[in-house]
Formats: C-alpha cells, sequence, structure tokens
C-alpha cells in the first residue's frame, strides 16, 4: 500500500513539474526551472527544520549532544537517503529482493525485518544480500495498514517468526528501525510465548519513550508515538524487566525524528551510541550494519 501511494505522489509530482515547463519555459525558463524546483526546496526546508528542532530538544538530554558540524553532516546525509529510500526503493524496489528461506536449515540463526512509519520492505534492500551470503534465513515484513494501531502489526510479526522459525530450526534476531522496534515490543506483549520464541531484538534509532514529533501526527500509530504518551508509557508498564535484557538499541544524537536522543534507548537493554547518524541513514550506515550482522552471527 505505501509502495502504491508513493508512486502516486512521484507520478503526480514529475508530471506536474513537465506541465509546469511546457507552460512556463516559452515565457521564462529562469521562472521554469525555479518552479520546478520549488517541491525540492520544500523537501530541504522540511530536512532542515527537523534537525533544527532535534538540535534544539537535545540541549537538555543525557546523550551527549552532536557538534554543529556533525549535525551539517548528518543533515546533507539525510537527504539524500530519504531520497534514495523514499523516492526509488520503497515505491519501485520493494520487491526486487525476495525473502530467502532455505530449503535446509543452514546452521545459521534466522532474521526478521521490521521497517518503521511510512515506509516498506524496500529500506532494507541492501541488507537482504548480506544475509543471504552468511546464511541467514530471512523475511523483511510489510506493516500494513501503513496508519494503523502498532498493536495491529503482532500478528504479522508472529507469522513471519514462525516461518523464519520453522526454516532454521532457531529462534531468530528481530531487525527493526524506527517504529518497527515498538511493533516487536507490542508483539512481545499479545503473544505470551513469544519472549521464548526470540532470540535478540535489535532496534535502530527507535522511539521507546515516543517522540517530540509524534504530537504532530494525524495517524493512529503515529500518536501511539508521542514522547512519553499513553500508549508508549502502558507498554513500558507491561514488559517485565528481564525483557529488555533481549535488546540491543542503536541511537544517535543527530536523529532528525526520534529526539530527545535517550528515547531511543531501553532502560535495561544494550544501548549504543552512533555519532553523527540521521534517521533513515541509521538503518543504512556501515557500521551500524557491521554491529547488527555481527549480533546476528553470535546465534
Amino acid at each position: 500500500m505505501i509502495a502504491r501511494w508513493q508512486q502516486t505522489l512521484f507520478s503526480i509530482h514529475w508530471l506536474g513539474v513537465a506541465a509546469w515547463l511546457v507552460w512556463q519555459w516559452p515565457q521564462s525558463p529562469v521562472r521554469a526551472l525555479a518552479g520546478a524546483l520549488v517541491p525540492l526546496a520544500v523537501f530541504v526546508l522540511v530536512m532542515t527544520v527537523e534537525f533544527a528542532l532535534m538540535h534544539h530538544a537535545n540541549r537538555r538530554d543525557p546523550a551527549p549532544r552532536a557538534r554543529l558540524a556533525q549535525v551539517v553532516a548528518a543533515w546533507w546525509a539525510e537527504l539524500r537517503v530519504a531520497l534514495l529510500v523514499f523516492g526509488w526503493r520503497q515505491p519501485f524496489r520493494h520487491r526486487a529482493i525476495p525473502d530467502w528461506l532455505p530449503p535446509a536449515p543452514t546452521g545459521q540463526r534466522g532474521v526478521v525485518l521490521v521497517h518503521g512509519f511510512m515506509c516498506n520492505r524496500g529500506l532494507w534492500l541492501p541488507w537482504l544480500p548480506l544475509l543471504r551470503e552468511r546464511g541467514h534465513a530471512h523475511i523483511a515484513v510489510n506493516l500494513e495498514p501503513p496508519m494503523g494501531s502498532i498493536d495491529d502489526y503482532a500478528h504479522i510479526i508472529d507469522a513471519a517468526v514462525q516461518r523464519v522459525a520453522t526454516a532454521t530450526g532457531m529462534p531468530p534476531v528481530l531487525l527493526c528501525h524506527s517504529m518497527g522496534g515498538l511493533a516487536a515490543r507490542a508483539w512481545l506483549r499479545a503473544h505470551p510465548d513469544a519472549q521464548a520464541r526470540v532470540h535478540r531484538v535489535l532496534t535502530l534509532g527507535t522511539p521507546h519513550g515516543g517522540t517530540w514529533l509524534g504530537r504532530f501526527s494525524t495517524a493512529v500509530n503515529g500518536r501511539q508515538m508521542s514522547l512519553a504518551g499513553d500508549w508508549v508509557v502502558a507498554l513500558q508498564r507491561s514488559e517485565p524487566q528481564v525483557l529488555a535484557g533481549k535488546f540491543v538499541c542503536w541511537f544517535s544524537s543527530c536523529d532528525n525524528i526520534v529526539f530527545p536522543a535517550s528515547t531511543a534507548t531501553l532502560a535495561g537493554a544494550d544501548n549504543r551510541l552512533v555519532q553523527g547518524v540521521a534517521h533513515v541513514e541509521m538503518a543504512l550506515d556501515g557500521g551500524v550494519m557491521r554491529e547488527c550482522l555481527e549480533e546476528v552471527g553470535r546465534g
């Protein structure tokens, strides 16, 4: 569903740009080009505001605050990564690499990949060949409905966990970006046996404590991620303290979506600070990918 939405937006955008250029070019090529660049300028402006708000909000956070140079570098990287993910991989390439469940166990633990808000499995495309090369069976789920309750994703994760466990004979690792980590926790809450059915949960930029931006969302799952909101507080209160021991949580003081930075940590978990990495970029950062693959390979 997300792919169709993004394909539609992509088509509308480029048809609008083409119509504008045809209309304005004979009158003024400069005005035609300037108008065609307005959508890109709006995108850059929104991203700039996000980073400014993030850096301001992090001034009182316990996590080390990023230097301005790190913020600027992360802003530039996120612009490029977001355009690639939302403008190409998710709308047009999300099915390019299939899930892989080997016909016989490889002796390696499997992985269930869980994307975040307004994303789909296309986010994980660079991961899938790496997992297969290492013999890790894997399924990258699509969480739908895209704007529904996070609790409604539990059955999707449950089915994927069952399939990967059947293929490998071992409880899998959950690899989750952003909201995907909350969906994994909601699955653990919904299924009493889930804790024994998962080996470890790796979260990248997950708003475990909610995020400041959640207050502005009109989607059900967006509002559930409000900073210290009712849903995340209730989720935390429902969890046994030992559960956090299964989690490894990467977080960043340059995360332009999940801030203040420490909201992406979980008390009792192995929390790891990533320096100078933005939100979507975190799921594709080489250092984070290497650490995650090491965790998966530890068995």
